[in-house]
């Protein structure tokens, strides 16, 4: 980090203020359709588009899946504090503790939805491809999803011109992996990924993010 670095906390950025209010949108539409345990006919057909996708696309999938672990926050933030990014270094660790939080102690006890393989398949496994994943368990949200999307939230300020597009690119083809695989129905990973934007943001204006180029300040 250069010493003339600038950092604010941007409570008052109309460009945050509106992806925080979308991302609360999409997890409260995306959390009442799936409050009622069911999977509707648009939202399995698209499982089933995604997931139907051919097999030579598994090991690329698998590996994007990889992303939403919960211990790739910690080795962003080791390659964070290489470069003494220390306001990212602890975005990026908060991060783990509230993802844990917010999905097993909030989300999944107002949410009761199981996997696809129980909430579409009832146990069929000839009516999906699933990949070696659970076909039982609460479903939603994918907690893969929170993470992959609060990286890719946090890192944005950070990164320079159409690299931001990285992670994010990243974030998307993880939530299209966990549902190719048959661990997630689309709405879980979408309502994840909201979270995790969420996350993100509030960690960003708690902790300060990199000043504008053009921010007089």
């Amino acid at each position: 980090m250069s010493h003339d670095e600038q950092y604010v906390h941007p409570w008052n950025r109309r460009d945050w203020l509106i992806a925080l209010g979308a991302s609360l949108a999409v997890i409260l539409l995306s959390g009442l359709v799936a409050a009622t345990g069911e999977v509707p006919g648009w939202e399995q057909a698209i499982f089933h588009g995604i997931n139907g996708l051919p097999d030579f696309l598994e090991k690329p999938m698998w590996l994007f899946q990889l992303a939403g672990l919960l211990f790739v926050p910690a080795g962003v933030a080791v390659a964070a504090a290489v470069f003494h990014k220390w306001r990212l270094v602890i975005g990026l660790l908060l991060l783990m503790p509230l993802k844990l939080f917010v999905e097993k102690q909030v989300v999944k006890q107002l949410v009761e939805r199981q996997r696809p393989g129980t909430s579409i398949c009832a146990g069929d496994t000839s009516c999906g491809n699933f990949r070696n994943v659970p076909m039982e368990g609460l479903s939603f949200v994918s907690g893969h999803a929170i993470i992959a999307w609060g990286v890719a939230t946090l890192v944005w300020p950070y990164l320079p011109g159409r690299w931001k597009w990285v992670p994010v690119g990243v974030a998307v083809l993880n939530s299209i992996a966990r549902v190719y695989l048959g661990a997630h129905n689309p709405l879980d990973v979408i309502g994840g990924g909201a979270i995790g934007v969420i996350i993100g943001l509030l960690l960003g204006m708690a902790v300060g993010v990199p000043a504008r180029r053009t921010d007089p300040r």
